[in-house]
C-alpha cells in the first residue's frame, strides 16, 4: 500500500508549534521548552503561585516533574498540589481540589498526565474565577462562562489518545446522580493556552493505557469524520489519525520505547483532537459514558472499543465511501457498498482482537438486564442525546438498546 502519510519525511526529534486555540510544543524533547515558556507567561501574568493537578504517581515516573518543578522553583513560583486524580475523574476530585486551591489562589493551572488530570483541571480553571457556582451548575447546562473568566491552563500531555490538551470538552463524572452520569462539558472558556506533547514522556506508558488511548483516538476520528456536522477539515484529519494509527498503535505495543511509534500516536490524538474539536462526536461516546459512570474503572478507549464494531455497522450503512476510506488501512477490498457494513465492522473488530481487545460489554460484567438503566442513563446524561442526533442515521432509545445488545458479544461469532 502507498504510504500516504509521509511519516519518513520528519525528524522527531525537532520541536515544532501547532497552533489554534492552544499553543502545542511537539515533538521528542519538547518538555524542554517548558521553563522558558513558563518565565514569558510569568511576566504577563504576574505568576507567584500555580495550581498543579495530577495523579497520583506517574507525573513522577514519566519524568515530567524533574523538569517542571526545578523550573518552578528556580522561578520562584509557589506550588499547590493536588495529585488525587484517577480514571474517569469524579465531582468529588474537582470538590477536593477546588478546596486546595481556593484557600490561596493560583494564576495558573499545570495539569500532567492524560485526559483525566486534564480535565479536572480545565473544569476548575473555570470554577476558581466564580466561588458561587458549583459542578451542579456546570451539570444543569446553566452556566457558560466566556474564554477570559477562567484561569488559564498549561497542559503536559503524557497519554496519546483523548485530545483533550487542544479542545474544549471535558468529563467529569457525577456518580451520585441517578442514574450516575459522565457528562460533557463544553465551552471555549477551557481551552487550555499552552500544550506540551513530548513522546518520551510517553515511553513508561504502561501497555493497557497505550492500547486503550490509541483506540480512542481512533473512536475520535471514525465519529468526527461521520457526524451530520462534519466537514472537510475534520474528515481530512480523521482520514490520517486511521492510518497512523493502524500503523504505529501494534508497534508501540510491542516496542513501548520505540520513539517514533510513539511520536506518531501522539500527533494522531492530537489531530484527532482537532478533528472532533471541530466535527464533534455521536453514538460510540455517548453509550460508553453510559457504562463508565456505572462502572468508573473501566478504561474510557475499552469502553469504547466494545461498541466501535456494532456503532461502525450501523454508521458504514449510512455513510459506505466515507467508511471505506477510514478503514482502507485496515482492509483494501471495501468497495464503499451499503451491503458491506456487516463486514466491515467484523474488520475492525477482528483488528481490536488482534491488538489485545478481546472484551466485549458482558465481559465487562453487564448483562442484557443492564441494558434499560444503561439507555435511561443516555438519555439523561448531557449533551448526550444532542450528541446522537448528529449520528449520520436515526437513533432513538430502541437503537441504543440494540446497539448494546448486540455489543455484548462478538459480531464475528453471531
Amino acid at each position: 500500500m502507498t504510504n500516504i502519510i509521509d511519516d519518513e519525511l520528519f525528524d522527531i526529534n525537532t520541536v515544532c508549534t501547532i497552533r489554534g486555540h492552544t499553543c502545542v510544543k511537539f515533538g521528542c524533547g519538547a518538555i524542554n521548552t517548558f521553563k522558558e515558556d513558563f518565565a514569558k507567561l510569568q511576566k504577563g501574568y504576574k505568576i507567584t503561585t500555580v495550581g498543579v493537578i495530577t495523579g497520583k504517581s506517574s507525573y513522577k515516573s514519566c519524568g515530567a516533574w524533574d523538569v517542571v518543578k526545578p523550573a518552578l522553583d528556580e522561578l520562584n513560583i509557589k506550588v499547590l498540589l493536588y495529585d488525587k486524580v484517577k480514571t474517569n475523574p469524579s465531582k468529588k476530585m474537582v470538590n477536593e481540589a477546588l478546596e486546595l486551591f481556593r484557600e490561596d489562589k493560583p494564576q495558573y493551572l499545570i495539569s500532567i498526565g492524560g485526559g483525566s488530570p486534564t480535565d479536572t483541571a480545565k473544569v476548575i480553571s473555570v470554577l476558581l474565577e466564580f466561588p458561587k457556582k458549583t459542578m451542579e451548575d456546570f451539570y444543569n447546562g446553566e452556566f457558560s462562562p466566556l474564554a477570559e473568566e477562567r484561569v488559564p491552563l498549561f497542559v503536559i500531555n503524557t497519554t496519546a489518545g483523548t485530545g483533550t490538551e487542544i479542545d474544549q470538552f471535558a468529563v467529569v463524572s457525577d456518580l451520585e446522580f441517578n442514574p450516575p452520569m459522565k457528562p460533557i462539558f463544553v465551552t471555549e472558556a477551557i481551552y487550555p493556552t499552552h500544550a506540551i506533547n513530548d513522546p518520551n514522556l510517553l515511553l513508561s506508558v504502561p501497555k493497557g493505557l497505550t492500547l486503550y488511548t490509541g483506540v480512542d483516538a481512533l473512536n475520535h476520528a471514525m465519529e468526527a469524520c461521520s457526524t451530520v456536522t462534519r466537514s472537510p477539515f475534520s474528515y481530512d484529519l480523521a482520514i490520517r489519525v486511521s492510518h497512523l494509527v493502524h500503523k504505529y498503535l501494534p508497534i508501540a505495543l510491542k516496542e513501548p520505547e520505540n520513539k517514533t511509534a510513539r511520536y506518531w500516536l501522539h500527533y494522531a490524538a492530537c489531530i484527532a483532537g482537532i478533528s472532533f474539536d471541530n466535527g464533534l462526536l455521536h453514538m460510540t461516546h455517548s453509550l460508553e459514558h453510559s457504562l463508565a459512570a456505572f462502572d468508573p474503572k473501566i478504561p474510557h478507549g475499552l469502553g469504547l472499543a466494545v461498541l466501535q464494531p456494532s456503532v461502525l455497522k450501523r454508521t458504514y450503512a449510512a455513510l459506505p465511501k466515507i467508511m471505506a476510506k477510514f478503514l482502507l488501512p485496515f482492509d483494501q477490498t471495501l468497495e464503499g457498498k451499503p451491503e458491506e457494513a456487516e463486514k466491515a465492522a467484523c474488520i475492525l473488530e477482528k483488528w481490536l482482537m488482534s491488538i489485545g481487545i478481546t472484551e466485549k460489554i458482558k465481559d465487562l460484567g453487564f448483562t442484557e438486564k443492564d441494558i434499560p438503566k444503561l439507555v435511561e442513563s443516555v438519555y439523561k446524561t448531557p449533551p448526550m442525546s444532542t450528541l446522537l442526533s448528529i449520528a449520520p442515521f436515526p437513533i432513538d432509545k430502541d437503537v441504543v438498546a440494540e446497539v448494546y445488545k448486540e455489543a455484548m458479544t462478538p459480531l464475528s461469532k453471531k
